[in-house]
């Protein structure tokens, strides 16, 4: 069984790359924005869909970046394989909503609804300087970490 996931990666003028501060299930993730193909759903619909959806915020898709190319077990369920492609994108306009300043910054809001639900997200920028593969928790951010890194070496 495959598990196609989706992230777009989004540089903002100050140079800061868009990460997403995930607890779910007990366990703390800093990945990139996106998530899950859904049935009938082309990729590029889907990343666009989930930045609507997490983030109230419209998006341009600018280009492909990376696809997996190597076997990956999903971490969430050991009987998927992970495919996880990712494409650079960029707002529409302004972000709206809260952008956190530390990672894991959640409101109590979202921690009293994180027992209904398991999984609560914030969103915040880090400084490009500061950015690397070593931010990212996922093995597979990891490797579009550096290929963000290479590819717009600043």
């Amino acid at each position: 069984m495959f598990n196609i996931r989706v992230y777009g990666i989004l540089i903002n003028d100050n140079n800061e790359v868009l990460v997403s501060d995930e607890l779910i299930k007990g366990s703390y993730y800093t990945k990139f924005c996106g998530g899950g193909l859904e049935h009938g759903e082309g990729t590029i619909n889907c990343v666009i869909r989930e930045f609507k959806e997490e983030m109230n915020t419209e998006i341009e898709v600018i280009e492909h970046l990376y696809t997996t190319d190597f076997y990956q077990k999903s971490i969430f369920n050991p009987q998927h394989q992970l495919i996880s492609i990712y494409y650079l994108v960029k707002a529409m306009k302004e972000i709206d909503i809260p952008i956190k300043q530390t990672p894991f910054e959640f409101n109590q809001e979202q921690l009293d609804n994180y027992s209904k639900t398991g999984q609560i997200e914030s969103f915040r920028f880090v400084k490009w300087n500061e950015f690397s593969a070593e931010c990212m928790t996922l093995p597979i951010d990891k490797i579009a970490a550096k290929l963000v890194k290479q590819r717009f070496k600043k």
